[in-house]
């Protein structure tokens, strides 16, 4: 949701190995830590991990496919190098340990900026107070039990794939018992053990994490891992789910009766409250009547700062501020506040708020080694396929932003628009889940790229997510950055728009100034050797785009550049409409330029077309509330890491053509 400053622990080093209770165990633990395994010493070193599964299913009689597949939609049987998720879940079965991850970590106040961003009325007035994080509930709590049920040490489980593994095992045999189910070696009899270990308290969620498992388990899977160990999951088309256990768990049943979400997802609804509050003030969102009196053009994708509690305990603050949709991380749950009619109070730009559904992810963007789950990957893949089938939003980064990548409204606002979900977020493996991977579309030497890095090899350096000058640890990214020659050595590019003064741009985790993201597109500038400049922030900015192992695809577009005759046009953060469109009474919203120049002889490409609108609502009596359309048509553009608008009356369009 917000810029990240918390602290937070730093990655704990890797834990030797203690004593193994039995051979296998021995076994099966040394080659993971790069001694010789006992029993076979010319195992192959990338095949470990599918024999530390096969291990763990045989010690604690789990079918070894419903081990691979739990942990497949847990973590895709990436280990993190021991590092935590958003929620504190470690390992390949993220097991959970949120004490431990959390437990130096300050909270963060989401109160920075204005998330409404509307010039008619005065900025939000939020509470500071963020909640407690309370009593941690079982969920967050799966590592520790796992060590008291297989004997291991809590960092042994944390820091080693093949111990955690052992212990995901343990939990689930552990659950089969408890809910009287026999140690089956047929998958069909764990589906209630599997949709325990969601997590989840409620049965739509428990049913929709153990579906997924399953169809995992009947499509198989196959992939080379984090740490370049080969796994495979052979298909099963006979596994099927036997949903008739959830029955008996006495899980509670969520109020899904106002729910916009599709039947792929379990959803639940917890209103945020539309109330009055002290001077006439009011939250924490606007009731409107989309779309029918204004388009929905965007899906905002946000990481939420905060633990789920917190989460949902601000979203029903009526002094603060409010989004549509919360996902929970650990097992993709989705929780509806806002009908999609209505306007949110998120994105930090009014224009964006209003043509704008809000998605909120439980996790951390500055997380050392942050990752999020599968399934809560997969949640929101499907969620947003479905938003913008109903509401005709094209699935692409033009239009699916980052809360990163909105801009902000007016120059004043540009230093503290927001960086989430920031440069760890998977923009490609997203996509590929809405069946909207990104590809190549022109040739090598295209007038347009899309970008898009290798994730797990494109590791960039940021500093900042532990202390201030300090390195995040490798992690991959969907981020590359961008200079202002073809060289690494040469200085980033600056924005004035984020640094009026001129200083210089930085490396750090929350620094926008100088890179661009997976799917983004931009028109090139030139090209030299192994480096690609594109045009950008008015500028050319160059990065490594080595024709072997290429950081941007060829690509087709319409672009737009200033029209003949112009030295230079304006650029603007909100698509409003001109003075005359307000009616009588109204004060008209400025159409102020940003204080970046487009210049004669560049290139941008064109997201969307639209004619400049305006939802005014700066009172609690929406008798008043009124959408003014102008006239003057505008043109989204990637004119940075963030998006930006430039009037149709200013520019000319032109397809795209190889440079």
């Amino acid at each position: 949701m917000h810029r990240s400053t918390r602290s937070i622990p730093a990655r704990r080093p890797r834990a030797g190995v203690r004593a193994a209770g039995t051979l296998a165990t021995a076994a099966l633990l040394l080659p993971l830590l790069g001694a010789a395994p006992p029993q076979d010493a010319g195992a192959a070193p990338s095949a470990l991990l599918q024999g530390a599964f096969a291990s763990a299913a045989a010690e604690y009689q789990v079918p070894q496919s419903v081990l691979l597949g739990v942990s497949y939609l847990q973590s895709r049987w990436d280990a993190h190098d021991g590092a935590p998720s958003v929620t504190g879940g470690y390992g390949p079965m993220h097991l959970t340990d949120a004490r431990t991850a959390i437990e130096n970590t300050v909270a963060h106040s989401h109160a920075e900026g204005d998330a409404r961003g509307d010039d008619s009325r005065a900025p939000l007035k939020a509470s500071e107070a963020v909640p407690t994080e309370g009593q941690l509930p079982a969920r967050l709590r799966t590592l520790p039990r796992a060590a008291e049920l297989s004997g291991i040490p809590a960092e042994q489980l944390r820091s080693d794939a093949a111990a955690n593994v052992r212990g995901g095992a343990a939990l689930l045999a552990a659950a089969q018992r408890k809910l009287g189910k026999p140690l089956s070696d047929d998958p069909a009899d764990w589906y209630g053990a599997i949709a325990t270990f969601s997590g989840a308290d409620d049965t739509a969620t428990a049913a929709t994490y153990a579906n997924d498992v399953f169809a995992v388990i009947r499509d198989g899977e196959q992939r080379t891992t984090d740490a370049g160990q080969s796994v495979t999951l052979a298909a099963d088309a006979d596994a099927k789910p036997r949903a008739a256990q959830l029955q008996k768990m006495g899980l509670r049943k969520a109020d899904t009766s106002d729910t916009e979400c599709p039947r792929t997802v379990s959803c639940e609804w917890i209103p945020a409250p539309y109330e009055e509050f002290g001077d006439g003030d009011y939250g924490n969102h606007d009731l409107a009547d989309r779309p029918k009196d204004q388009s929905i053009d965007y899906i905002v994708i946000h990481d939420t700062e905060a633990t789920w509690e917190q989460t949902l305990k601000l979203v029903q603050d009526k002094t603060y501020l409010a989004w549509h949709y919360s996902l929970r991380s650990t097992d993709g749950h989705v929780v509806q506040s806002i009908k999609a009619k209505d306007v949110g109070w998120h994105a930090g730009n009014w224009y964006v708020n209003a043509k704008s559904i809000g998605l909120e992810h439980e996790g951390f963007l500055a997380q050392p080694d942050s990752w999020y789950t599968e399934e809560m990957y997969r949640s929101s893949a499907r969620l947003v396929s479905y938003l913008a089938k109903k509401y005709d939003i094209p699935l692409d980064r033009q239009h699916i932003l980052g809360h990163d990548t909105v801009p902000g409204p007016t120059t004043s606002t540009i230093p503290s628009m927001h960086t989430d979900p920031g440069p760890y977020w998977d923009w490609a493996h997203y996509f590929a889940l809405m069946g909207k991977p990104f590809h190549r579309t022109a040739g090598p030497n295209a007038g347009v790229v899309t970008i898009k890095p290798d994730f797990a090899k494109n590791q960039p350096r940021f500093t900042g997510c532990d202390k201030a000058g300090e390195d995040c640890a490798p992690h991959g990214s969907s981020a590359v950055r961008v200079y202002t020659e073809p060289s690494e050595d040469a200085p980033l590019v600056k924005d004035i728009g984020l640094r009026p003064g001129g200083q210089d741009s930085t490396i750090d985790v929350n620094d926008m100034a100088s890179r661009v993201s997976t799917g983004q597109q931009y028109a090139v500038a030139d090209r030299k050797g192994d480096w690609t400049a594109i045009w950008y922030l008015g500028q050319k900015a160059w990065f490594k785009n080595p024709a072997k192992q290429p950081t941007a695809l060829g690509a087709k577009g319409l672009v737009i550049t200033p029209k003949a005759g112009a030295s230079e046009i304006p650029v603007y953060g909100r698509a409003y409409p001109e003075a005359s469109a307000y009616p009588a009474g109204m004060t008209p919203q400025a159409v102020s330029p940003l204080p970046y120049k487009l210049l004669a002889g560049q290139r941008y490409v064109i997201g969307g077309r639209t004619t400049g609108e305006y939802f005014y609502s700066p009172i609690f009596d929406t008798s008043t509330h009124k959408v003014v359309k102008g006239k003057d048509v505008y043109y989204e553009i990637q004119f940075a890491h963030r998006v930006a608008y430039v009037r149709a009356a200013d520019v000319q369009v032109a397809p795209s053509t190889a440079s």
